[in-house]
């Protein structure tokens, strides 16, 4: 049997720091996470874009195609939905989620594999 990782929530920065409908970027040992407030709630991403390589989806403007809940890189502007990470422009690309939240004294907070 696998072991399941432990996991812990780590906190970025006050969701009232972050306006609604924008991105903050914040980095965890080599890991650079993308953290968007819509509407109150919170998503989380992996901030480094896979196209280009440069740490910027937290830049990206965040928006709706067709229903689907998007942020698009500011770059060559490929679109990914918030929920799931998925490219709504490549089907073979996709960023990585992860559990996010807003805790009861308001900070934005991920939920992220605790190293051993």
């Amino acid at each position: 049997m696998t072991p399941v990782p432990e996991r812990a929530w780590k906190r970025v920065c006050p969701a009232a720091e972050v306006p609604n409908h924008t991105g903050v970027a914040a980095r965890f040992g080599r890991r650079q996470i993308a953290a968007f407030v819509v509407d109150g709630k919170v998503y989380a991403l992996d901030n480094v874009d896979p196209v280009t390589g440069a740490g910027v989806i937290s830049r990206g403007i965040v928006g709706d195609r067709g229903g689907v809940l998007k942020v698009s890189s500011p770059i060559y502007k490929e679109s990914y939905a918030l929920e799931s990470g998925e490219s709504l422009d490549q089907p073979h690309v996709r960023l990585e989620t992860f559990g996010a939240r807003i805790d009861g004294e308001g900070w934005i907070e991920i939920l992220l594999e605790v190293s051993s």
